[in-house]
């Protein structure tokens, strides 16, 4: 394979992450020309401008060739792993690019996609559904039997209930695809989705409804196979904050070292801790910090400390996933 290195640069973003005292990095991969110090460039909706190159032996270099992975430091934000990596003329070009696909973004993000459930719950209305594609992921093999068990004796002469899949742990990627090709839906009895899994779900348009009492889940399932179906009940994730040290501390308690990941964290969020991505634990805060003092929010790439209400037993590596219900009526 061949490249050109006398050329403006072109690349891909391979791994980007927020580092103390440098703000956004990248690895990119060159792919096409020469990146150069002072370079400016658009990485899919970020812009910026060539501070520093650093090689694969952490050293600081003032250009890399075709086919080099280097790190870049000059980005005001994170971009995405496979974004593309464009050097450009000037500042007023990059910065259009970047608004040009940030606005396009935020339309696609808010288009209303209609949802399997409320496609099928149509169907069902009128007569033409005569079946109801689910999907379980529970925390336990026994909890998977009884849901499968009370789901199918809901069936009825309209409508009979179809498991798909069954299984035990997180809704991955897979269970999105099976859900989406058989225009179903995904039940998740205490586990969540993967990231990767509940983003493909929300481009999609494949509904995931998480539950942690099975009567109330029977309810739901028995409601959508009446044409029932009651205001929806949906949940917000709004961080996602990971536990990198545990301080235990006598009178007080443990207290969670952690880095938000995504989104923020406040001090009135509702929240629940996973392992493994299994849910361990849904309640509140006590007590939010940075540093020693008492705050409201902390928002993503940020360090907090965070003491549970009532709840003690966290372990590192734990996630602390922030949320807000939210009700709405179905739109049909």
């Amino acid at each position: 394979m061949k490249a050109n290195p006398n050329r403006i640069a072109r690349g891909v973003v391979i791994e980007t992450k927020l580092e103390k005292g440098k703000g956004s990095v990248a690895t990119i991969l060159v792919q096409k020309g020469t990146l150069k110090i002072g370079d400016t460039f658009v990485s899919g909706s970020e812009w910026g401008k060539v501070k520093a190159l650093i090689n694969d032996r952490g050293e600081n270099i003032k250009e890399a060739l075709p086919s080099m992975p280097i790190e870049v430091l000059g980005f005001d934000a994170n971009p995405l792993a496979g974004d593309d990596f464009i050097v450009v003329d000037n500042e007023n070009t990059a910065r259009k690019i970047a608004e040009y696909r940030f606005n396009k973004k935020q339309i696609q993000k808010n288009k209303v996609i209609k949802t399997n459930v409320e496609e099928m719950f149509k169907k069902i209305s009128v007569g033409e559904a005569t079946s109801l594609p689910i999907i379980i992921k529970a925390d336990v093999q026994g909890s998977a039997e009884a849901i499968e068990s009370s789901i199918i004796k809901l069936s009825t002469d309209e409508v009979k209930t179809n498991i798909l899949h069954k299984g035990v742990g997180a809704i991955t990627e897979s269970d999105v695809a099976l859900a989406n090709s058989s225009k179903g839906f995904i039940v998740g009895f205490n586990v969540r989705a993967i990231p990767q899994a509940r983003d493909m779900a929300k481009q999609e348009g494949v509904d995931i409804k998480y539950y942690s009492i099975i009567y109330e889940l029977i309810d739901d399932i028995k409601n959508l196979l009446s044409g029932l179906l009651k205001p929806e009940i949906t949940e917000n994730i709004t961080g996602n904050v990971e536990i990198r040290e545990v301080f235990s501390i006598s009178k007080i308690g443990n207290i969670a070292g952690c880095f938000v990941k995504e989104g923020l964290i406040s001090r009135n969020s509702k929240i629940r801790i996973l392992r493994d991505n299994i849910v361990i634990h849904n309640g509140t805060i006590s007590s939010l910090k940075r540093f020693k003092d008492e705050v409201k929010e902390v928002k993503s790439g940020y360090e907090c400390g965070i003491m549970i209400e009532n709840y003690s037993d966290i372990k590192v590596n734990d996630i602390i996933e922030t949320f807000e219900v939210v009700e709405t009526s179905r739109k049909l």
